[in-house]
């Protein structure tokens, strides 16, 4: 019954610690491109909607991630928990999560935080960039969407600060040791008593 949000700027390895932490707690991850994608391969009226945003290269906006969000989450399968990755990414979308929660009776257990200094970032992402021989992976392009995370998403991050549910953990060094310090992290935190609970 774990109910996990992770948070991270791009090249933090969030997709990937995602993975691995929702197979440690036993929750199934529910990612926002999954559900977009899921979505516009369906035709369904909101991926159609969907889909010309996507095609542009430009964020969904939130009236419609919203409510493909909150579709996915009455499915049965996340109604043990959830980790939930790349929702919500602004201070409108936290909002929102929480009335979708809250009309099923759940909330949160905690907001993993990946952090990294942005130069870190930028070097993983110009050695993703020669592997995989992506020609999207500039420097340019890199540097505004960690701008753009930076100023969105810090909102969240201090929202979920404010009601002491954040849970911040290096995301700087080895991917199978960020593995183990996020899952040491998140059971000390769930493990402990929270004014309220």
């Amino acid at each position: 019954m774990t109910r996990l949000l992770i948070i991270g700027p791009p090249g933090s390895g969030k997709g990937t610690q995602a993975e691995h932490l929702a197979r440690h707690f036993g929750v199934p991850t529910l990612s926002t491109g999954e559900i977009f994608r899921t979505n516009v391969n369906e035709e369904t009226e909101l991926g159609n909607q969907a889909a010309g945003y996507l095609d542009d290269g430009d964020f969904v906006p939130d009236h419609l991630t919203n409510a493909m969000v909150k579709d996915r989450l009455q499915d049965s399968d996340l109604q043990e928990g959830f980790l939930l990755d790349g929702y919500p990414r602004t201070a409108p979308q936290v909002a929102e999560l929480d009335n979708m929660l809250v009309s099923q009776g759940f909330a949160l257990d905690a907001v993993i935080e990946l952090t990294a200094p942005d130069a870190v970032l930028e070097q993983r992402m110009l050695r993703r960039a020669a592997e995989q021989g992506r020609t999207d992976d500039t420097v340019d392009v890199f540097r505004r969407r960690l701008d753009l995370y930076h100023r969105e998403t810090h909102e969240v991050v201090s929202v979920y600060a404010g009601r002491g549910m954040l849970v911040s953990v290096d995301g700087s060094g080895d991917a199978g040791d960020i593995t183990e310090l996020a899952i040491a992290a998140v059971e000390k935190f769930l493990a402990s008593p929270r004014p309220g609970a």
